[in-house]
Parts: structure tokens; sequence; C-alpha cells
């Protein structure tokens, strides 16, 4: 598995300096989970991994979880931040940068996982053992499915196959994305 370089950290962080701060309009569910966001907890924690500006993890918050937004990128972390203090949720959310590369940081268990946009098969594992019991893992990641083969890409039944040991509440998988929402 590819590691995040320094190099791939200021990539990142001149991509959200470009970006601009997020607009609160955008505050949405990630696309693959608007059909299914009955299914979402609304109390309880959550876990962001690669939370970027924070879009989801605003969103849960909103709904009523105590969120914890994870990214590489200081900058999208200060943007978070201001998001979520923007959106009246910043009780409700914390964000720290943290490499993944290292692990999850330590933490109790959780009621859902959000992982938009960000894959590491070493986490997998980890992922799992943080679910709480009848915790939420939503993930969506790039995908071979459809597309060019990539380093960051999941390959045809990847995520079915790395989180099987939980129980299936939809997936799918085509033109470049793959998704899953599963259960503990």
């Amino acid at each position: 598995m590819t590691r995040v370089t320094d190099e791939d950290r200021r990539r990142w962080d001149e991509r959200y300096a470009i970006l601009g701060p997020a607009q609160l309009i955008a505050v949405a569910p990630p696309d693959f989970l608007e059909p299914y966001v009955d299914v979402l907890p609304t109390t309880g924690h959550a876990l962001d991994l690669a939370c970027g500006q924070g879009l989801g993890t605003v969103w849960l918050a909103r709904r009523g979880l105590d969120v914890w937004g994870l990214d590489v990128s200081p900058r999208a972390i200060s943007r978070a931040r201001d998001l979520a203090r923007r959106s009246g949720v910043d009780s409700k959310c914390r964000f720290d940068v943290v490499d993944l590369d290292d692990g999850l940081p330590a933490g109790p268990p959780v009621d859902v996982i959000l992982c938009h946009k960000f894959r590491d098969r070493r986490l997998d594992r980890a992922i799992i053992d943080r679910l709480a019991q009848g915790g939420l893992l939503a993930i969506a990641v790039l995908s071979e499915v459809d597309a060019a083969p990539g380093p960051f890409r999941a390959t045809v039944g990847e995520l079915p196959a790395a989180f099987a040991e939980l129980d299936l509440v939809a997936a799918s998988e085509g033109h470049g994305q793959a998704w899953l929402l599963a259960r503990a």
C-alpha cells in the first residue's frame, strides 16, 4: 500500500487552499448515502475518516451525532472547524490532523464510521473493531470497476470481501466508484 508522503500532504493543503471554504449549502450526505439516510442513527458517536473540509462530519453532527473528523491536511481541518462553527455544531464536532498511515487513533467504539473517498486496506481490521455493536460502516472509494487500476482504487468485490464479517445493508460498484453500508 502506498503511504502518504510530505509532498502528498502539501498537495492536499494546496488543493484545499484553491477550493476555498465549504459553503453551508454543501453540507449534505455523500451521494451514495442519500437513499439510506434513514439507516443512520441520530444519536451516538461517529468517526469521519479523511474528513476533508468536514462536510460529512458536519452533516452527521446536524443529525445529532458527536463526530470526530480526521484528516492529514491541517488546512482541511482548519476549514472543517470553521464549517462546524458556521453551522452551529462545533460543540458536537472534534477535528484533528491525523496521518492514518499510522493507524486509527485510540478511542472508544463508535456508532458510525464514515469513510468517503479514502481507502487504506491496512485500516480494515481497525475499522471493524472500532464499530460498536450495531454500528454502521458507510464507505465509498474509487474503484477499478469501469475505470483504470490505481494504488488507491478498490478491486472488483474488494469492499464486500474486506468487510464480510459485518452484516451487509447495501453495496454497489461501477463507474469508477465502490461503496458499502454494513452493520457490526
